[in-house]
């Protein structure tokens, strides 16, 4: 998955088309575009230009190619078990529909986790009469000496038991960047027949994952973000439980034989084999599918272990004088180093420090009570200077 060497990866802003004097430090919001991968998005647009140069076979290679990509990414062994989906709540939709449920089983979320992977499970709950527990860090230790994060995942794997129907998760958390231990929380979902549904769309590209070792029903990514894509495309790994699910749409594409555009009248019952009969209509499009395409290269070209050593050495400076500015932020085993949450000091207000940090061209995002963080490989010690600058001017 990486380009084959273990160096160490450099500044990548060349590669990038953000303006010299901007500290964009908020890729969990959505990522610049890549030149690569504007280059892929006007060429489709041009091919636009004369419908001549679309072929019906790229309504199903470019596809197919994406696939192949996204697996490569997430050491997925089956490009074919990846749906292309227009958003995460799409994907999650299409698993909470196709989940085996009895009243009286339980649904396991995290608090506050984003609402993509909380309203379909709601609705559910409310339908099926099914309990949703919604599982946060507690309080404090109490003098144990463990942190946040630690205490978060114990209660997770307290609240799957016996009656859990499924989990749906983050691998990071959105607004701090508290890392699940999902091969932990996979096996217990495992040892009580439940499905663990992974919304990967703040990880994935920048925090190694392996479907083969933590084994979800379904990884669900809007390609945005991490994944250095455009808006309103994303992918979906689904695993066996999900063999003979009942797709959202009944796109013309997800049926057998469908490559023969002079036979589609000829009304197909059996669809496509895979999870391609769970793609969202229309999800041949030449300019969104080529970009998010060659995103994921890019990202496979870097390595994502070193893109997320990268942003752990940049950002060293800033964890390391946190405390001394009367900031707090999760222990680094139990965080990622790409999405992280500095919690203020309590008579701080969060919402008029992102302003005052804008108006230094330093840009950052505000969720619950932390002030969040998300570099990425176009960042470097200056962006993450004038963060601290202004933090030290605040707070100092």
């Amino acid at each position: 998955m990486d380009s084959g060497t273990d160096a160490a990866l450099e500044c990548r802003a060349g590669e990038f088309s953000l303006p010299d004097d901007l500290h964009y430090l908020n890729c969990a919001y959505m990522s610049p575009l890549a030149r690569a991968v504007e280059r892929a998005g006007l060429e489709g647009f041009r091919r636009l230009r004369d419908p001549t140069r679309i072929a019906p076979s790229d309504f199903f290679t470019e596809s197919d190619e994406l696939r192949r990509a996204f697996a490569e990414l997430v050491r997925a062994d089956d490009p074919d078990r990846v749906a292309i989906v227009p958003s995460v709540s799409y994907g999650v939709a299409l698993a909470a529909r196709n989940l085996e449920v009895e009243a009286g089983q339980n649904l396991v979320l995290a608090e506050d986790q984003f609402p993509s992977n909380v309203y379909a499970w709601s609705r559910l709950a409310e339908e099926r009469g099914l309990e949703l527990r919604i599982v946060g860090p507690g309080p404090g230790d109490g003098g144990s000496g463990r942190g946040r994060g630690e205490r978060w995942n114990e209660r997770l794997l307290e609240a799957v038991d016996g009656a859990t129907a499924a989990a749906a998760l983050p691998h990071v958390h959105w607004t701090d960047g508290t890392r699940f231990d999902l091969q932990a929380v996979g096996r217990r979902c495992r040892e009580v027949g439940a499905a663990l549904v992974v919304d990967g769309t703040q990880s994935v590209g920048a925090l190694p994952f392996d479907v083969g070792r933590i084994r979800p029903d379904a990884l669900i990514c809007a390609g945005y973000k991490w994944m250095l894509g455009p808006y309103s495309i994303g992918t979906t790994y689904l695993g066996p439980r999900f063999d003979d699910a009942v797709p959202l749409e009944e796109t013309w594409l997800g049926r057998k034989g469908s490559e023969d555009f002079g036979g589609l009248v000829d009304y197909e019952e059996e669809y496509q084999p895979g999870a391609s009969r769970h793609d969202m209509g229309e999800r041949s499009n030449p300019v969104t599918v080529p970009m998010q395409t060659a995103g994921i290269r890019l990202l496979l070209d870097w390595g994502v272990e070193r893109i997320q050593e990268y942003c752990r050495r940049l950002t060293r400076p800033l964890t390391g004088e946190a405390s001394a500015l009367g900031m707090t932020v999760e222990d680094e085993e139990w965080r990622s180093s790409h999405l992280f949450g500095l919690r203020l000091p309590a008579e701080a207000r969060p919402e008029e420090l992102a302003q005052h940090l804008e108006r230094e061209d330093v840009v950052v995002s505000v969720r619950g009570d932390a002030l969040r963080v998300s570099p990425h490989l176009y960042n470097d010690r200056r962006d993450v200077e004038a963060l601290l600058e202004v933090l030290r001017q605040r707070y100092g």
